[in-house]
């Protein structure tokens, strides 16, 4: 890894953990305004206030989200996407360059591949021209990995999940970011396939509890996870700050799920 991108990565990366928390801002371009994202510099003023290390949007809502006020947090800027009005919303473009994200700010990139979707190869040759210019610019690179096609029944299946964490890894991607597959033991063999990358998971549709997103924290740390990857789970939640201390608590601090609830009622 060169100089520049690990430079980079302790920004977004906790440097005595090693563990990360972002907070994906960027479902305005799929889903329009949506609960918790009406006002982005608010937003990212609650996740950095209650210690996030990172948030993630598309490059046009960078300017709304800086806050010229408030904690620090890093930022990084998403170069894929497509609307929920597509004829196909799994298949994702290029909406946005490395380079301009770097002349914007940002400490890394991602971009999202649906492994077992139609347009999977176009996908994946996007992902090789980013990769190689994420190398030139020594910006880390965040690859958004889901199992989603015709083929897959189940996104969270360990088998299909497998493939697609090693798939971001085989791409050269810095941090990889998935489903958790619901079980320990499943996504322990998934992480250890792959350990020379930090593997962060994502949150999915919001759950129904805390202390179910709180055990899924500390099953996936456990499972070998350096991190989470949430969105509509905090910031549509009744506390963002709080909720994002909690998270940092068990990443960070090592607390059990029930130390942490007793610290913070919900």
């Amino acid at each position: 890894m060169s100089l520049g991108k690990k430079i980079r990565m302790e920004r977004i990366f906790d440097r005595k953990s090693k563990k990360t928390i972002i907070i994906p801002m960027d479902h305005g371009l799929t889903m329009g305004t949506i609960q918790g994202l009406e006002d982005l510099a608010a937003m990212v003023d609650k996740v950095a206030l209650g210690g996030a290390s990172a948030v993630l949007m598309h490059s046009g809502m960078v300017g709304a989200g800086h806050r010229q006020y408030g904690k620090d947090i890093g930022l990084i800027i998403h170069l894929s996407g497509a609307t929920s009005l597509s004829p196909d919303p799994n298949r994702k473009v290029l909406v946005c360059s490395v380079e301009r994200a770097l002349k914007m700010g940002a400490d890394a990139v991602s971009i999202h591949i649906n492994i077992g979707a139609d347009d999977e190869p176009e996908m994946l040759q996007d992902a090789q021209k980013i990769v190689e210019s994420t190398r030139e610019w020594g910006v880390p690179l965040i690859a958004m990995m889901y199992p989603r096609g015709k083929k897959i029944t189940d996104e969270n299946d360990p088998s299909v999940v497998n493939i697609a964490v090693r798939a971001g890894a085989e791409l050269g991607a810095d941090i990889v970011k998935t489903n958790y597959t619901g079980d320990i033991d499943s996504f322990r063999k998934i992480t250890k396939g792959v350990k020379h990358i930090p593997i962060v998971i994502a949150g999915g549709p919001k759950m129904d509890t805390v202390p179910d997103l709180l055990q899924m924290v500390s099953d996936s740390v456990e499972a070998g996870c350096s991190g989470v990857a949430f969105g509509r789970n905090v910031f549509q939640s009744e506390d963002p700050t709080k909720l994002v201390q909690s998270i940092s608590k068990i990443l960070h601090d090592n607390y059990s799920v029930d130390d942490v609830l007793k610290d913070f009622k919900f």
